[in-house]
């Protein structure tokens, strides 16, 4: 008798396994269409809900899984760093995108996060593999691989090293680079002969179009990946439009390929919405102004009684002070001693929260620190990173730059739609990081090479 039940529990194990890998092996996407939204954050997304059209963001929003608390792992965002974190499932500290510029430290000037001397843009500068890049190894180059965006940054990066190509739209006229070579056919057409509308989006979403349904997109086995990147603005009309351009996109797509046969992704890029001056006057929020340059200026006096005189900081950038290397080799300084000195000296000035050195944030393994040093690169960044107090300016009289100093960010929402997903919405916070390995186990490929972020489902 117990045989007998020990072979019908056997059977039914059997069984539940074969169903489990009946519904793993379905067939992948044909499709993945990656929509990101500069400024998109889940309050106002949800506020302006009752407006939008049944076929545009409800449909995804209904219909879709739902991260409702996204964020990034990394602090401070911009449209660069975001872009790079999505594509490579990785933050600065390995994918070397630490913003949209950042100060070269051979000849002290801003240097664009896409700049390439042979090319003029490229993401060259980006370390490691997207998850384009992954596609096109896992298919022998056969998936095709785009990115249309209002920016280069956000086009170029999200497109990744071995794409088709990368379409951005500058004064008013498409742009691509001639990193992509040989320069792509349909995509060498359509800039040159279609000109952009009035409206950005539009055009972003006109080029989109076209390439789904002009181009060899969806047609095959091949897991294909169209990026989108829109700009969104605080404002009820901006989210109207949104709505309307993703239904748009939606309706394309469904035109070509099964609905389960795509994956339409959805996400914010980071925002942090700015109070008005005025505001923070009026309402007697804490503030106040902390000087980088003059920083810069009273720790070389510091040091100069420490050391003997000399240019001891060679640059401030942002909240950045870049050491002169060479100099303090040449003077047989310890780097350690100069960096812990510079920290105490400058944690004693009005409006500082925090300083960090550079090799504090390389060699901490402090969960405490994990934005900061995710935030950091060693190549990028500078020596010393000033944290100044929530509601303060940053000034750099030098540069003639202000900027307001913001520790909370807006969550925005992460969306998976199609390709069988059931619909759920997930309050639980989750990072962007994890975009990029969820959508190579959807697609069945590996994730780029320095993602280390575990998939969301």
């Amino acid at each position: 008798m117990s045989n007998k039940y020990l072979y019908v529990t056997l059977l039914s194990l059997v069984g539940l396994h074969a169903n489990g890998f009946a519904q793993h092996a379905e067939k992948p996407p044909r499709l993945v269409i990656s929509i990101h939204a500069d400024e998109l954050t889940t309050d106002l997304l949800e506020t302006y809900a009752p407006l939008y059209r049944a076929d545009g963001l409800l449909k995804l929003l209904n219909g879709g899984l739902l991260f409702s608390n996204g964020s990034f792992p990394f602090a401070p965002v911009d449209a660069a760093s975001s872009a790079a974190a999505i594509a490579t499932g990785a933050t600065p500290y390995y994918n070397s995108i630490t913003g949209t510029e950042w100060l070269n430290r051979t000849t002290l000037r801003p240097q664009s996060a896409i700049h390439d001397a042979q090319y003029g843009t490229s993401p060259q500068q980006l370390a490691t593999s997207t998850l384009g890049d992954e596609l096109k190894i896992a298919t022998g180059g056969t998936a095709h691989v785009y990115a249309f965006a209002p920016s280069a940054e956000c086009a170029i990066l999200l497109a990744g090293h071995a794409a088709d190509g990368a379409a951005w739209i500058e004064d008013e006229t498409w742009q691509t680079t001639p990193y992509y070579s040989p320069q792509d056919e349909w995509l060498s057409e359509y800039t040159h002969f279609f000109a952009p509308s009035a409206s950005v989006n539009n055009s972003i979403a006109d080029g989109a179009i076209n390439c789904i349904e002009r181009g060899d997109i969806g047609t095959d086995e091949a897991t294909d990946i169209i990026y989108v990147g829109l700009s969104l603005q605080p404002t009820l009309e901006s989210y109207v439009q949104l709505d309307h351009t993703i239904a748009r996109i939606v309706t394309a797509v469904g035109r070509k390929v099964p609905i389960e046969r795509t994956l339409f992704v959805l996400t914010g890029m980071g925002s942090q919405r700015q109070e008005r001056k005025e505001d923070r006057e009026r309402f007697r929020i804490p503030t106040g102004k902390f000087y980088i340059n003059r920083t810069a200026n009273l720790l070389n006096l510091y040091l100069g009684a420490v050391y003997g005189n000399a240019q001891y900081i060679e640059a401030c950038y942002r909240n950045q002070l870049f050491v002169n290397r060479q100099l303090i080799e040449r003077k047989n300084i310890d780097m350690a001693d100069l960096l812990r000195r510079s920290q105490a000296f400058i944690l004693q000035l009005s409006g500082v929260r925090n300083v960090y050195t550079a090799n504090q944030l390389m060699t901490s393994d402090s969960h405490l620190l994990a934005r900061v040093r995710n935030a950091f690169n060693a190549d990028r960044c500078g020596d010393l990173l000033i944290d100044i107090q929530p509601g303060w300016e940053l000034v750099n009289e030098d540069a003639g730059t202000t900027s307001l100093s913001r520790v909370a960010a807006l969550p925005f929402p992460i969306v998976f739609y199609g390709a069988t997903i059931a619909p759920q919405r997930v309050n639980t916070g989750v990072t962007a990081d994890r975009i990029a390995p969820t959508v190579a186990r959807v697609i069945r490929i590996r994730a780029p090479n320095a993602c280390m972020a575990e998939p969301l489902f």
